[in-house]
This record gives structure tokens, C-alpha cells and sequence, in this order.
């Protein structure tokens, strides 16, 4: 029997709020600075600094590394350039997927789970990103954090594909067509290293899903061996 009551739209999990409602708020900030309703005159120079405070710089990190030293302001880059866009439109595909994602991935995982899974891939992905490659643009965006969602759902969906006995390359579908979207976009319009970044998060959160998921490695390496 249907229930009246019942809304109509599955509620996300709070852990999806926690991370996609200061996405939302920052941008809101920056994009009213942009357009000068805020922050009088120089309010355009707003995200500039921002970007500049919070982003994540491989010429700073290498800088760190050379000088063995590596002062908290500058480490907390790692866990803060997620929250800052170089765009509206930027932000947006980030929201939409952390609330899509988020709440696939929040649905079966702990709170505490997703929030490690997350920033996890935000700091690998800045990590390699820094490591690998020269590149004196900076990461900025959710999108390496967001791909750690994707490998965290990609788990999901292998696992329940080797319970099922089905096909497990199946699982790995989405992560496929985003990065050729990204080679296509990249061929077609010239595009940035940001794929290194993005890789890295999607590695780990799909490697650490089997350490966080529900049940752990015990689950994960049972089904393997039922397959």
C-alpha cells in the first residue's frame, strides 16, 4: 500500500551535506564577489585569492620538499583546494556529482567511511599530481575527491557483480567513459593535467573501499574467493 506521507525523493545522508554544502556556500561567496554585490571594488579579486590561499600549488609542494619543511598552512592545501572552483559552471558538475554519488556510496558506507574515502583521494590526488608531474597550474576543484566517490561506487558495483558471478569489467564502466569524455575534451580543446589528479583519486577510493566498506577486507576477500 502506498504511503501518503512518504516523500516522493529519497533523503540524501547527512555525510552528503557535510561535503556538498561547503562546495555550495564558497561558490555562492565568490561567484556574488565576482559580480561585486559583494565585497565592494575588489570583490573580483576575491577567488584569485582564494585559489592562491587554498589551492593546491606543485611549485609550493616542491618547494616543501626540496627545504624539508612543511608548515601547516601550506599542508592544509591538501584537504582545502576540493572546496574552491575556478568557476560557477566548475562547481556545479562537482555538486551534482558528490550529491549523486554521495548518496549511492553514503546509502551502504559509515559516515566516517565516505568522509575518509573523500579526502583521501583529495590528498593522493594532489599528491601525485605534485610528485609527477612540473605543472605551475593550480588544483583547484572536487573533481579528484568526486573520483574517489566513483571508485568507491565502482567497488560497489564489483562486488556485486562477483557475487553474482556476472561480469566485473562491467563495474568499471563509468570510470571509462568519464576519462574518455576528459581525452576527447582534452584532444578537441586542449586540456590540463588534471587527469593525474582525477586517476589517483579514483584508485583510492576504490583500493581503500575494501578497508572502509561494510564487513571490510574479510567481505571483499570472501566474495574474491567465492568467485
Amino acid at each position: 500500500m502506498h504511503d501518503p506521507d512518504r516523500s516522493p525523493l529519497n533523503p540524501l545522508p547527512f555525510v552528503v551535506w557535510m561535503l556538498a554544502g561547503p562546495v555550495a556556500a564558497i561558490e555562492l561567496l565568490l561567484s556574488l564577489a565576482d559580480r561585486g554585490i559583494i565585497g565592494g571594488g575588489l570583490g573580483f579579486t576575491w577567488r584569485v585569492e582564494a585559489i592562491q590561499r587554498f589551492g593546491f600549488s606543485g611549485q609550493i609542494f616542491d618547494w616543501m620538499v626540496a627545504n624539508h619543511f612543511y608548515p601547516v598552512e601550506q599542508m592544509i592545501r591538501f584537504v582545502t583546494y576540493p572546496f574552491f572552483h575556478a568557476s560557477f559552471t566548475h562547481m556545479m558538475f562537482v555538486f551534482v556529482f558528490i550529491l549523486a554519488l554521495g548518496k549511492m556510496v553514503g546509502e551502504v558506507f559509515s559516515t566516517a567511511a565516505v568522509l575518509t574515502v573523500f579526502f583521501a583521494s583529495a590528498i593522493m590526488g594532489a599528491l601525485v599530481f605534485g610528485l609527477m608531474l612540473d605543472d605551475p597550474a593550480w588544483l583547484v576543484g572536487g573533481y579528484p575527491p568526486v573520483y574517489g566517490l566513483i571508485g568507491a561506487f565502482t567497488f560497489l558495483l564489483w562486488v556485486r557483480a562477483t557475487g553474482q558471478g556476472s561480469g566485473r569489467l562491467r563495474a568499471f564502466g563509468l570510470i571509462g567513459t568519464l576519462l574518455g569524455i576528459q581525452l576527447v575534451f582534452g584532444a578537441l580543446f586542449g586540456g590540463s593535467n588534471e587527469w593525474v589528479a582525477d586517476l589517483s583519486g579514483f584508485a583510492t577510493g576504490f583500493g581503500l573501499s575494501f578497508v572502509v566498506c561494510p564487513g571490510g577486507w574479510r567481505r571483499a576477500l570472501a566474495l574474491i574467493r567465492q568467485r
